[in-house]
């Protein structure tokens, strides 16, 4: 499992090959398969015994499969490391391991920073590499960082490279590397994390250990209890009692998601239907965790890259390719692909690889070339499943990656380009990353890409949501228009996004248009709606909607709640209860999620922000002192010091702040708004004019920034150079009546 210091998201951590299993089992099936809601939500878990004597085959087939595998009590039959008392050395920790009266143990850094001996109670998955869990107090349990490396036989260090000190969320004895929280649920069936956050401790259970036939079918004492009725021996059967995925390719790739998708976990409840976004939330392909053009670059699994292709969009299911019981590919090789696609695919014409040699016959694929992979947690090679043909032209042009390059290393991607343009001509198909990539770039040329992939129906919606994602930074009337139409979109990813875009924007431009999705048919989307409703006045939600507010905000703080077990998670938390006027829980989960990992600074940051608002100056003060000993190099540290410095009247400190944070090169456009006011207040007019114009470079609509530099011009008797910000106002907010008299005095 690796498991990098980001935002809330329930990491899966299946240390084998990723493969998507769900079909509908073949014998015990009635004519109609259709599951009930009613009696699938009263089903209980059962286990896989039961199943193996109508699903002999299946069940063999599962039996030998990673799914089976994914977590194991240790024993001689599940290790695959070796205990022979061996020692491994990797950044400055040296771990042993070795087995004593039958039993197996590591010994490594603990969290007091000493080596001691640790009994490994369970394995954690298979293939290529396999884990071990340990337990620590309070019900959790520990990954740690040192796995066994199943085809080179070897120990290794997953953070090859990183000394990773003790007491940090990192290290394998913190939050990053607990199984509770970052792994388990993807690794058994029904698995309740059930946390008590005034403990700090877990009660999780599960139905069954490992990923077994409940965890894609759906629990199977009704189905059971079907098959042995008379109703089903006389063929009068309904429903199956089962999960359906026999239908549109939708239902079985929901079913993988929740592990095979990099997403938030909503709460422990789980909605039936069917709708992804009812319980989880999925990753979109923006440039936080992928590359511009929608390939995978972070931990990202398959979910997000399958949606954008066209496999997806033409009804391609997991089962096409994947054996859903064993977990391998249906064929070998090519073979797959050309289960539908033509022989002439397979062949120089269309490759133009020569295969007479051995190595390029092994290396030139239809996946080495259209899912180009990549390797995480060390040693895990895993596949871009957006099937897309290479791009070496938007390499050139944007510094994207592509697939011809990751074998022709030696080769600018300019020489990989001209050579498609050789061998195919100068005209690419159109893909939507030509637009994505742009509208992904904040500056004035993004808007006009992203409205073209709102406007384009062949655009997958997950790249819709990605652009709306976008729009979030580009305050203009049409983009708005943009939003307000996104929030009718029929795919829930794409309104669930225009939510989180739309505070961005007046409140009194989108509160009518998007009040009616506090009552929206999916969980997330309500979540959404009630977030961005939450620091409204009560009187602003619309009188028929008020009690689809309240059960919304209830929803939305569930659903907050149910992070705290995540170190970001406590912030969230601390956020809601902030915007809730409770100071008092506010600081107390601040002050949580940072004993869970005390490099996050930002829980820091709006720590001190509470404190100021109390009158405690002396006590944010004291948080932001540590946020720099914390991060020295972070420019935000110093802009939050140098604001509550001028509020505190001590301009020099403030002044000496602002100045640290443009040192280090902020591209906050507040910085330089906010320095450049205090530079003007102190009568150093040239240089809060320096600032005030560096700020507009960063951010050309920046309404603040052309607002205060209008005003100086216009208060230094300069209203020829008062007249261009003034007109970026005018433009973007023509009614705004803080701007009219200036808009007067210019004659606009």
């Amino acid at each position: 499992m690796t498991l990098p210091r980001k935002p809330v998201y329930t990491f899966l951590t299946i240390a084998c090959l990723l493969v998507l299993f769900t079909l509908l089992l073949e014998y015990c099936k009635p004519a109609d398969t259709k599951t009930s809601p009613e009696a699938a939500a009263s089903a209980g878990y059962i286990g896989d015994a039961q199943c193996q004597s109508c699903h002999a085959k299946e069940y063999q087939l599962w039996k030998q499969s990673d799914h089976y595998k994914a977590m194991m009590p240790a024993s001689d039959s599940t290790i695959v490391g070796d205990f022979n008392n061996v020692s491994f050395t990797a950044d400055g920790v040296t771990s042993r391991f070795f087995k004593k009266d039958g039993k197996y143990y590591i010994n490594t850094e603990g969290a007091d920073g000493k080596n001691q001996d640790f009994e490994v109670l369970y394995t954690f998955g298979f293939r290529p590499l396999q884990q071990y869990l340990v337990a620590f107090p309070g019900g959790k349990m520990q990954v740690p960082r040192v796995s066994w490396d199943v085809n080179k036989k070897k120990w290794f260090n997953q953070y090859a490279g990183q000394k990773i000190a003790h007491g940090d969320w990192l290290h394998w004895s913190g939050g990053g590397q607990n199984w509770n929280t970052m792994c388990a649920s993807c690794h058994s069936t029904n698995l309740q994390k059930n946390y008590l956050p005034d403990a700090d401790s877990f009660h999780t259970t599960y139905s069954v250990m490992t990923v077994s036939c409940e965890s894609c079918h759906g629990p199977g004492s009704k189905h059971v209890d079907l098959v042995g009725g008379s109703d089903y021996k006389k063929g009068e059967v309904k429903y199956s009692y089962l999960q359906p995925l026999d239908g549109p390719n939708t239902a079985q790739v929901n079913t993988c998601a929740p592990c095979h998708a990099r997403k938030a976990d909503i709460g422990a409840e789980l909605y039936k239907g069917g709708e992804l976004m009812d319980n989880h939330i999925p990753e979109i392909p923006s440039t936080e965790f992928f590359h511009a053009d929608g390939q995978v670059n972070d931990e990202d699994y398959i979910y997000t890259s399958f949606l954008q292709s066209k496999m997806f969009h033409r009804g391609v299911k997991c089962s096409n390719c994947h054996n859903p019981h064993s977990g391998k590919t249906l064929y070998q090789a090519n073979q797959t692909c050309l289960q539908c696609h033509e022989k002439k695919y397979d062949s120089f014409e269309h490759h133009r690889h020569n295969m007479a040699s051995p190595a390029v016959t092994q290396q030139v694929t239809c996946v080495s070339c259209h899912m180009p992979g990549k390797f995480y947690m060390g040693n895990d090679l895993r596949h871009d499943h957006s099937f897309r043909v290479p791009r070496p032209d938007l390499s050139v042009q944007y510094g994207t990656p592509n697939a011809c390059n990751n074998c022709h290393t030696d080769k600018p991607a300019k020489w990989t380009a001209e050579a498609i343009v050789k061998w195919y001509g100068p005209t690419r198909r159109y893909h939507f990353a030509e637009d994505l990539i742009p509208g992904s770039q904040e500056n004035g040329k993004a808007e006009q890409h992203l409205v073209k992939l709102m406007a384009d129906t062949s655009v997958p919606s997950i790249v819709k949501a990605t652009a709306v994602h976008y729009m979030r930074n580009l305050p203009s009337q049409n983009v708005m228009n943009e939003l307000m139409k996104a929030l009718r979109h029929e795919d829930p990813q794409v309104r669930y996004r225009a939510l989180r875009s739309l505070v961005a924007f007046p409140v009194a431009q989108w509160k009518d248009v998007a009040a009616p999705l506090l009552a929206d048919k999916v969980r997330a989307v309500r979540i959404a709606a009630a977030d961005v409703f939450l620091d409204l006045p009560p009187e602003q939600v619309p009188m028929d909607l008020r009690e689809a507010y309240a059960k919304a905000k209830q929803e939305l703080q569930n659903y907050t709640m149910y992070q705290a077990d995540f170190a970001v998670g406590n912030v969230m938390i601390g956020d809601f209860f902030y915007r809730q006027h409770d100071a008092m829980n506010a600081e107390k989960y601040y002050r949580r999620g940072l004993k869970k990992d005390n490099m996050m600074n930002y829980a820091r940051f709006n720590l001190s922000s509470l404190l100021n608002a109390q009158g405690r100056n002396a006590d944010a003060l004291k948080v932001l002192e540590e946020a720099r000993l914390a991060d020295p190099k972070n420019e935000r540290v110093y802009y939050n010091l140098a604001l509550l410095y001028a509020e505190m009247g001590d301009s020099k400190n403030a002044a000496a702040n602002f100045g640290r944070a443009v040192a280090l090169g902020s591209t906050d456009p507040r910085v330089y708004y906010n320095y450049g006011i205090l530079e003007q207040q102190q009568a150093n007019l040239p240089q809060a004019e320096k600032l005030f114009l560096k700020g507009l470079t960063i951010d050309p609509n920046n309404a603040s920034i052309n607002y205060a530099l209008a005003v100086f011009y216009m208060q230094q008797g300069q209203p020829f150079k008062a007249t261009p910000p003034a007109i970026v106002l005018k433009k973007m907010d023509p009614t705004n009546p803080e701007y009219q008299r200036l808009f007067q005095t210019l004659g606009l």
